[in-house]
């Protein structure tokens, strides 16, 4: 035989529920169970098995659930009445407005996020314009010194300035032209010499076929350094300056000569003459340009333009 302890449960009184209506503006409905008593339980000793515990426990979870139905029953009703409905609607707007205004806030947070990042960036942009204003201190600074130093190099260096040293520079042009006249006109009287002596008899008639050979040259001399310049491979060049002078002096002294007449002979004799005339001036200018090469090879005379280290 076991000895046991067999509860006896004591039904107090009914429990009552009272329900507290708070008014409209208050969105909480409170309902607060008041007993008027609490069950008690009156333990006795009695011999028995352990039957009598687990319909004890039995019987406390019965209780609990009745307690439990009656509350679900109670707020279910309550929430089901039309005039808690607006309450209902007004908490449901009111966590919609919550929400809305938590969304609001993450928005103005970020935009003060972007805020911040925009004046950093401003600091930014404010370091490097300094930067840039030193860079164009020093870019000014930096042309001043150029342009002073421009302005000693146009002093030149026995203290001349730019007008002075540019006429100095025509002058020397002019000097240079001088003497590429002077040689080719040598140089084409000495070729066409020949040609003067085998067509006249008297020594006094070489004077205006030379004098104007002397002359023809001295001009071609000229003009092959100003188109030549500093192109002293170009065969193209000397070649044709020659030839322009040659045909054109050639045919001018068939001009010279006795006019054509409507024959034969006279169409003839014309072009023998100018055919003589042209080839002896074409191998006079070539002479001429034979010459000046050679003076301009070997800087007796200088080509055009003339080089400062010149």
């Amino acid at each position: 035989m076991t000895s046991s302890i067999t509860p006896t449960l004591n039904q107090s009184p009914p429990m009552n529920l009272t329900l507290h209506h708070h008014p409209p503006h208050s969105p909480f409905l409170h309902i607060s169970p008041l007993l008027s008593s609490t069950p008690s339980l009156k333990f006795k000793c009695s011999s028995t098995n352990f039957n009598g515990e687990n319909n004890i426990k039995n019987k406390q979870g019965g209780l609990k659930d009745v307690v439990y139905g009656i509350v679900d029953e109670q707020v279910q009703s309550l929430l089901e009445k039309e005039e808690n409905k607006g309450l209902l609607d007004g908490l449901e707007k009111a966590a919609e407005r919550v929400e809305i205004a938590r969304m609001e806030l993450a928005e103005i947070e970020k935009q003060e996020a972007e805020a911040k990042k925009v004046q950093e960036y401003v600091k930014q942009l404010e370091a490097r314009a300094s930067e840039i204003e030193e860079c164009q201190r020093e870019i000014l600074e930096a042309s001043q010194l150029v342009k002073e130093a421009e302005r000693s190099l146009a002093a030149g260096p026995d203290g001349l300035t730019e007008n002075e040293i540019k006429a100095i520079r025509k002058n020397k042009e002019r000097l240079e032209s001088i003497k590429a006249a002077i040689v080719a006109a040598v140089v084409g009287t000495l070729a066409g010499l020949p040609f003067s002596l085998a067509q006249l008899t008297n020594i006094t008639e070489l004077i205006i076929p030379l004098g104007i050979t002397f002359a023809s040259c001295a001009l071609y001399g000229v003009t092959y350094r100003y188109v030549i310049r500093r192109d002293l491979e170009d065969i193209h060049l000397k070649t044709g300056a020659a030839a322009a002078f040659g045909i054109v002096k050639g045919l001018a002294a068939v001009g010279a000569g006795p006019p054509l007449e409507f024959n034969a002979n006279s169409f003839l004799s014309h072009a023998y003459d100018g055919g003589i005339s042209v080839s002896e001036n074409l191998l006079i200018f070539l002479f001429a340009t034979v010459g000046l090469d050679f003076c301009m090879k070997l800087r007796i005379i200088s080509p055009f333009p003339i080089e400062s280290s010149e």
